[in-house]
């Protein structure tokens, strides 16, 4: 591919720095109280930072100084502005409020430099490109905030997750999350195959009209689902480990291996231990080789010799004294 024109690499570092700049604009309109514009300017910045670095990849534009201001702009997005919304909304004036908003923002900028930081490790197994590990940025931002979503969809009617403590012990959790080492599906590395991408557009479709006639609901539905999904990271990438001749096939051919592996488990099914089989039963569980196939060796016949007598000493009989 010829390499891009410098207009066209221009492309993703400026949409980077439009999610920089919604992201700021949340804390914004977090301080004149539109919440609502608040949290979709942090969606407004998630989505454009899913967006420049697969147009980077696309345009053959990636370089050095997008991967960092991308970090960057992320660190601003997702943990300087929620941390900051929480604040204004939830703790105005209140110390214990400003410590809780420093641990978010601490915890997502360490989460993004360990990011950079496993993406130059060179010795991780083929599978660790599947998952991220802990929660990803624009994920965290948003989980941080859905207190917030649930109270402008329901109001303020002193339920449980508006209290300034149900809020706090929420964002540490988040917080906990993004340093965690606990593994995440990585939607970069998801394959559709061609029979379901007409169910698929259909879904998009659905989620469209849901998002654009109960957008606040239908947010807070997707970080419910998302986080019901980490359980099934961590054993996939729990089974991935264990398994190493599923690391380079496809997801289709890894569902066979599932199914064989459970089949045997469900009927109690061994493979046969030959270490423990002595003798000529070994010798008859021995799987023949491709050349006993291509040439069979016909036993040679066993030349009868004498029959060797067992002493009267073995057998127990008493040997009879003759004169």
């Amino acid at each position: 591919m010829a390499p891009a024109s410098p207009g066209v690499r221009l492309l993703p570092n400026a949409i980077t720095v439009l999610a920089m700049c919604a992201g700021l604009s949340a804390v914004q309109f977090a301080l004149r109280g539109q919440l609502e514009a608040t949290i979709a300017a942090i969606g407004v910045a998630a989505i454009l930072d899913s967006l420049d670095g697969r147009i980077a990849r696309l345009l053959d534009a990636t370089s050095k100084m997008g991967a960092e201001l991308d970090s960057l702009a992320d660190a601003i997005s997702f943990g300087v502005a929620p941390a900051l919304v929480i604040y204004v909304w939830k703790f105005p004036n209140n110390r214990f409020g400003w410590i809780i908003a420093l641990i978010f923002a601490v915890c997502m900028i360490l989460r993004l430099a360990r990011f950079n930081t496993l993406l130059d490790d060179t010795e991780q197994p083929p599978y660790a490109k599947e998952f991220f590990v802990g929660v990803p940025a624009p994920a965290g931002g948003l989980l941080a905030l859905l207190p917030l979503i649930l109270t402008i969809e329901y109001g303020n009617h002193g339920a449980w997750w508006q209290s300034r403590w149900a809020v706090a012990i929420w964002t540490v959790a988040v917080a906990a999350l993004l340093i965690s080492r606990i593994p995440t599906l990585s939607v970069k590395s998801v394959r559709v195959p061609p029979r379901a991408i007409a169910p698929l557009l259909v879904g998009v479709g659905l989620l469209a009209a849901a998002v654009i006639t109960y957008p606040m609901i239908a947010l807070a539905a997707a970080l419910v689902i998302y986080l019901i999904h980490i359980p099934y990271a961590v054993r996939r990438k729990h089974w991935l480990a264990n398994h190493p001749e599923a690391w380079d096939i496809p997801a289709s051919e890894r569902r066979a291996i599932k199914r064989e592996h459970g089949t045997r488990r469900t009927l109690g099914l061994r493979p046969v231990p030959l270490h423990k089989v002595a003798g000529a039963a070994r010798r008859a569980v021995r799987l023949p080789s491709r050349g006993d196939h291509e040439h069979p060796v016909t036993p040679e016949p066993r030349v009868a010799g004498p029959v060797r007598r067992r002493g009267w000493r073995r057998t127990g009989i008493r040997r009879e004294n003759r004169p």
